[in-house]
């Protein structure tokens, strides 16, 4: 919830503040998928889903798994994203375009939870509009 002394924030320069705050967090071995999971921060990364929602979005870059743990899937799906990361030249896999994605990057979020996760992450109580 946001103050009246709030700033207003485009949706724009919300996602760009997040992502250079973002940027610092996660690393080449590191997807801030990841880290979300790991620190539970932002959107919680991999861990959001429950276990047959992470299979279903990620069964099609990574398949099916009878013997692998939740963990050493997340494992997979944290250098596949990375190398997604690459393969689209983009810093964050929020930021890699087109198919087969897991979410929809910055488009899976509203303006509310950009504010929630601007004053969690940047500690900056915003409205975004």
């Amino acid at each position: 919830m946001t103050t009246a002394g709030a700033e207003t924030w485009s949706r724009d320069r919300a996602v760009g503040k997040l992502r250079s705050a973002l940027c610092r967090l996660a690393d080449d071995e590191h997807s801030i998928c990841q880290v979300a999971a790991e620190r539970g921060i932002f959107c919680r990364g991999f861990r959001r889903w429950s276990d047959s929602e992470f299979d279903r979005r990620f069964r099609r870059v990574l398949g099916r798994s009878t013997h692998l743990s939740r963990a050493q899937m997340e494992e997979l799906a944290n250098v596949w994203q990375l190398a997604e990361q690459l393969r689209c030249r983009v810093a964050l896999a929020c930021d890699a375009k087109g198919a087969p994605r897991a979410c929809r990057g910055w488009d899976e979020f509203s303006n509310a939870d950009l504010e929630r996760y601007c004053a969690d992450i940047l500690g900056v109580d915003v409205v975004v509009a």
